[in-house]
């Protein structure tokens, strides 16, 4: 079986801002292994947003090609896109993008539906991902009620319940204390450990040390691309 998961070759997006083209990526090319913990770095405009975007399938390259998982989803329309998310794709964002009616097993459920599972599987499936997140007892809390690191933890429940092939989860910690900072990334660390792909999209260098590789995106070309030998991912 081909270890690799992400395969990018001469990606190139542009944006036209009125009359002007803004080149966002110029020709990246890119290969990610199954089970690998990269993180990938970059100043703002640095183009770590657009490609976020594009390995996420939430956006499209002007040109170039994609193969995520065995499938070529460059020339994809947004309905598949949207499946290949659902089900390839857990996201974890900064601002949790929780719905606040909702409590946090019903929020963990979500993809769930979007899949087609009937509602006595999902029960059992997001309780189950809501153990695995330290959170059995906080799963009939609505967001308001939960701290700002229970609520990142139901978003990475939420992340985890379709069992994805990559978790890509963007400044993860960028609403989190110190404390629960290193709560968080340990708990990532612990879902690379059983076997997922993890992308971390950071501008810190302190979060991206977790990671066993550090991407670093400079005017939209790789700047460089090294194995981080003193990572500290495993630590819990």
């Amino acid at each position: 079986m081909n270890d690799t998961i992400i395969h990018l070759e001469n990606v190139v997006k542009n944006y036209m801002i009125g009359t002007i083209v803004v080149k966002a990526l110029q020709s990246i090319s890119l290969e990610i292994k199954r089970n690998e913990y990269v993180a990938i770095m970059g100043p703002s405009g640095s183009g770590k947003s657009t490609l976020m975007n594009l390995l996420g399938c939430l956006d499209t390259a002007t040109s170039g090609k994609y193969v995520l998982n065995g499938t070529d989803v460059s020339k994809m329309q947004d309905n598949e896109l949207a499946e290949i998310r659902n089900s390839e794709i857990g996201f974890v964002f900064q601002t949790f993008n929780l719905l606040p009616r909702y409590t946090a097993l019903e929020n963990v459920m979500l993809p769930l539906i979007y899949a087609g599972m009937n509602k006595a599987d999902r029960i059992e499936r997001a309780t189950k991902v809501i153990e695995d997140v330290a959170l059995s007892d906080r799963g009939h809390h609505k967001p308001n009620e939960l701290s700002g690191g229970q609520r990142q933890r139901v978003a990475v429940a939420r992340a985890m319940v379709n069992n994805p092939s990559i978790i890509l989860a963007d400044e993860p910690t960028g609403n989190l204390d110190s404390k629960t900072s290193i709560d968080i990334m340990n708990l990532f660390g612990e879902i690379h450990r059983r076997g997922n792909t993890m992308i971390l999209v950071t501008h810190e260098e302190d979060i991206a040390r977790y990671a066993h590789r550090i991407i670093r995106l400079k005017d939209g070309l790789i700047d460089s691309d090294v194995i981080n030998e003193h990572h500290i991912g495993s630590v819990v």
